[in-house]
């Protein structure tokens, strides 16, 4: 496999040109002299890029083909290697280089030459193997799929699950049987039978939500790490926040899981446990607690199951029959259609030959459909797929590699890179979407579309995985968007066996990195003090990822002198990896950068989120002017940053934010960075006046805290001018400031999210909003009574947040055919709220409903109960007497029940079911 190798050399030379040319428009290019022959190295490689995927198809029985694609590959890696090293010499060199530069520009000159003329001696021997160039005209061509077939979002997974009747019943008859001492049901069967699915229908389905007082969902996985699950647990119990949990021991966390659960009735579901001495060692975080609490196992191995619960009955997970296979396949493969179109009703034979070969194991069925939905409704088409799936003495686990394999195989080479990089993360862990792409984009792996952005060009690749059934999407943002993505384990094995065939990717997990590799990424999943044996990877290594966490978990517990050894083990990266694109820090605790920090002038992404850096950065930062990405959230010690940013002119994500006290901010000169697009939160300065907002003409996240009123009115009236602006947050410096009456924002076209913290003494009229706006988010408002009326009016508003200051009477009143569109409401720290009133129609659109710290709420609306549509109510820190009626009385005067999610002191309300004197209903 070498077609993702020479497919991501060309297109960074690709990238390296376009950025030369631009270069060599104001000053001297650093390929002055070599520009033409990079050129054709460039198109001598894209050239042999058509012949590859034939090559790649023929050389699995074929060892003289197996050897040339291995050529291939190893001549696109020097070629990478030379060109990148030359641009990196020429752009460090001091005077004295300078003398010797025509001597260094005849050596490279020479060995492009060589390379050239190894390209033509591979290509010569081409024929002789028969290989051809395989053109893509298999319907996965973008415009063209569009044209056979209309995708729906990719987000909607419902609609793809085939409904287990039987199992659901006997599942739930275990999960709701009220037995006095905690339960352990298990679902028990092999990687990709649906175990994880399953287990999802039933944690969220509503007759478990309200059963059960407190739920918790946690992945384990075969990367097993005890505090790990601990933490997850406690996070959805909503005992803990992160940062309270890292500074805690582990079996202190034990303790207080033990003491949060003790007196509720909790359901945990612990997925995919797969040793004996994984429940060995969390059973003891497990109380008693309430008649009817449940533990709910997925698992692989039924002695696994029998050993956490001996007097169980693990169910064991049956395999697809081949009317539900069919009826699965036929919605992965014609999403929003009711069966095989009647136009198509040919394809039916093959479609139930096809589900015969996937031998009724659903993940195999799910990504044989997204590999048809993405093929020519064709006979033809359907019966190659076909042919590819033929086996007769294979293992079920190889048959579903050979699956996947094929849905690899069917990836164009850009996604075949997007899709390898998921293996660099660890096992199980969501993967935040918005980091992903960036990460994508740094790499280069992204081709050009038009006038679309790299990061537009990002979505649309990772949609495309998710459509394809490659990813899973994880969490949904309020406005639909995704957050975050899984990789089921099998394709995230499929992913590291390719990525090592393709020198794409090393894992290092607790090992020693040992002796070189040619993989171009390198993930440490795990601590060891011999890191520096990585440094014989410098020559090859274009990315750095660090997931250590273990090592974070070391350095906790060490002093700050010793902080500062583990420190220095990791300073051989600044001087030996000078060719890194990607260097990813986050989470490992260094105290300092040095300056040679500033030597890794091919940096595109920097990620030093929660690392323990003081003080400030050196200025030498200044030098990385191809970073596009910088990371520093969460460095809750780093007091400064050097006025250097304006030096990185090819910046598009700045992210600043730590909650308590961020750096300073306010003094940086920003007027350069015109290709800007994430500006999340920064200080209020003269950058605004100077010119710096007014060229970020990029833009499409910005939040500026710290404003004083007078400078919002210069905010507002320059975001008018950035087109590309999506989401708005200001925040003002005192209370004394407030927000101008007229605001200027219904010119906002393209705004859809705005934030506003800070008083308000006239909200705008309707017409005077953002007319495109989606999220409306207020606090420290003090509305006005009268405002409510107005917000009401939003013609397209989804999702409206009431926050902590934001209105301050006694009395609330949503009236009749008010918010038309809203489909999320949150009532947040609303301290002086008493009396709430929904009239008839108003919300018809709602779903989801928080009520958090409304301390003087004293009951439900009724008009809120008459809402249909309304799918889940949480209610966070409220009184246990209003949680109570809820539950006992309210709950069953909604015309749909809704959900019930709570983080209230269910102690307190069990004993309130024995005091009537106390609260009477």
């Amino acid at each position: 496999m070498a077609e993702v190798a020479v497919s991501t050399v060309v297109t960074k030379l690709t990238e390296l040109l376009v950025e030369q040319a631009a270069v060599a428009a104001v000053s001297v290019s650093q390929l002055a002299g070599v520009r033409e022959q990079v050129e054709n190295l460039k198109n001598e490689l894209g050239w042999m890029q058509s012949f590859l995927r034939d090559a790649d198809a023929k050389q699995e029985g074929n060892d003289r083909v197996r050897m040339w694609v291995s050529e291939i590959r190893d001549v696109a890696f020097e070629a990478e290697e030379l060109i990148e090293t030359y641009v990196y010499k020429t752009t460090m060199q001091s005077s004295l280089d300078k003398v010797f530069r025509p001597f260094h520009l005849y050596k490279v000159r020479t060995r492009i030459d060589k390379i050239l003329s190894k390209i033509k001696s591979i290509s010569d021997r081409r024929e002789t193997y028969g290989v051809v160039v395989m053109t893509r005209d298999d319907g996965n061509n973008s415009n063209e799929r569009l044209r056979h077939w209309r995708q729906p979002s990719p987000y909607s997974e419902e609609e793809y699950v085939i409904e287990l009747e039987d199992d659901m019943r006997l599942l739930f008859t275990q999960l709701l049987a009220v037995e006095p001492t905690p339960h352990v049901v298990s679902i028990v069967g092999m990687g990709g039978l649906g175990k994880t699915t399953l287990a999802k229908k039933l944690y969220n389905h509503t007759r478990i939500t309200n059963h059960f007082e407190c739920k918790a969902w946690v992945y384990v996985s075969k990367e097993y790490r005890r505090r790990d699950v601990l933490q997850g647990i406690l996070r959805d119990v909503d005992a803990l926040t992160r940062d309270e949990m890292e500074k805690i021991p582990e079996e202190e966390l034990v303790n207080k899981l033990r003491n949060v659960l003790s007196e509720k009735r909790y359901l945990v579901v612990l997925d995919d446990i797969w040793g004996m001495e994984v429940w060995d060692g969390l059973k003891s975080a497990f109380p008693r607690g309430k008649m009817g609490s449940k533990i709910l196992l997925t698992t692989r191995n039924g002695d696994v199951a029998l050993h956490a619960d001996a007097c169980s009955n693990p169910h064991q997970l049956r395999t697809l029959t081949e009317d539900e296979s069919f009826r699965l396949l036929c919605n992965k493969a014609f999403p929003g259609a009711n069966g095989i179109p009647l136009e198509l009703v040919q394809l039916k034979s093959l479609a139930k030959e096809i589900v015969v070969k996937c031998g009724g194991l659903p993940l195999a069925v799910v990504v044989v459909g997204g590999l048809l939905s993405r093929k020519l409704k064709s006979s033809g088409e359907w019966k190659r797929v076909l042919q590819n799936i033929s086996w007769h003495l294979l293992e079920e686990q190889e048959k579903i590699a050979r699956i996947l394999a094929l849905s690899y195989n069917d990836l164009p080479p850009h996604l075949k890179s997007c899709f390898l990089y998921l293996g660099l993360f660890p096992e199980g862990v969501n993967i935040q979407t918005k980091k992903l792409i960036r990460l994508w984009v740094a790499e280069g792996f992204l081709l050009q579309e038009g006038e679309e952005t790299a990061e537009g060009v990002a979505q649309k690749y990772l949609n495309e995985l998710i459509g394809r059934c490659m990813i899973q999407v994880g969490t949904v943002s309020s406005l639909g968007r995704v957050k975050t993505i899984r990789i089921h384990h099998l394709l995230r094995d499929l992913s590291l066996s390719k990525g090592k065939e393709e020198y794409f990717l090393k894992i290092f997990q607790g090992d020693v990195a040992g002796q070189s590799t040619k993989a171009r990424r390198h993930s440490m999943h795990s601590c060891h003090d011999r890191y520096d044996s990585l440094k014989h990877n410098a020559g090859h290594s274009r990315s750095l990822l660090f997931f250590n966490r273990e090592y974070n978990d070391i350095v906790r517990k060490l002093w700050h002198p010793l902080n500062f050894q583990q420190e220095k083990k990791l300073n051989f990266i600044y001087r030996k990896f000078k060719l890194l694109r990607v260097l990813e820090l986050d989470g490992v605790r260094v105290v300092s950068l040095p300056s040679l920090i500033g030597d890794l002038i091919q940096l595109r992404y920097l990620g030093l989120r929660k690392t323990n850096l003081e003080k400030k950065l050196p200025p030498s930062i200044g030098n990385l002017q191809n970073l596009q990405t910088l990371d520093l959230r969460y460095c809750c010690f780093l007091m400064k940053i050097p006025n250097v940013i304006w030096k990185m002119v090819n910046l598009r994500h700045l992210l600043l934010y730590t909650p308590f006290d961020s750096p300073d901010s306010s003094h940086l000169r920003m007027d350069t960075l015109t290709n800007l697009q994430t500006l999340p939160h920064i200080e209020a300065g003269n950058w605004i006046v100077d010119g710096g907002l007014a060229n970020m003409i990029n833009l499409r996240q910005l939040g500026i805290c710290e404003l004083s009123g007078q400078m919002v009115n210069s905010v507002l009236s320059t975001v008018q001018g950035l087109h590309n602006l999506h989401s708005l947050s200001l925040s003002l410096q005192s209370e004394e400031d407030e927000f101008p009456i007229f605001m200027q924002l219904s010119q906002c076209t393209h705004l859809q999210k705005l934030s506003l913290n800070g008083k308000i003494k006239k909200l705008p009229d309707p017409h005077e909003f953002p007319p495109n706006l989606l999220k409306l988010t207020l606090h420290n408002s003090h509305l006005q009574k009268e405002s409510i009326a107005k917000l009401e009016r939003l013609p397209n508003l989804k999702v409206l947040i009431l926050g902590k200051g934001a209105y301050n009477w006694p009395e609330l009143n949503f009236n009749g055919e008010g918010f038309p569109q809203l489909h999320i409401l949150r009532l947040v720290l609303l301290k002086e709220l008493e009396e709430w009133t929904v009239e008839e129609n108003a919300m018809p659109r709602l779903e989801n409903m928080v009520i958090d710290r409304c301390e003087k709420l004293k009951k439900i609306p009724e008009g809120l109960k008459a809402i249909t549509s309304l799918k889940k109510l949480k209610i966070i820190g409220m009184p246990v007497e209003f949680e109570h009626k809820l539950r006992t009385k309210d709950l069953f005067d909604f015309t749909n029940t809704p959900v019930i999610e709570s983080t209230t002191d269910i102690l307190a309300i069990g004993k309130l079911l024995y005091s009537p004197n106390k609260y009477k209903i």
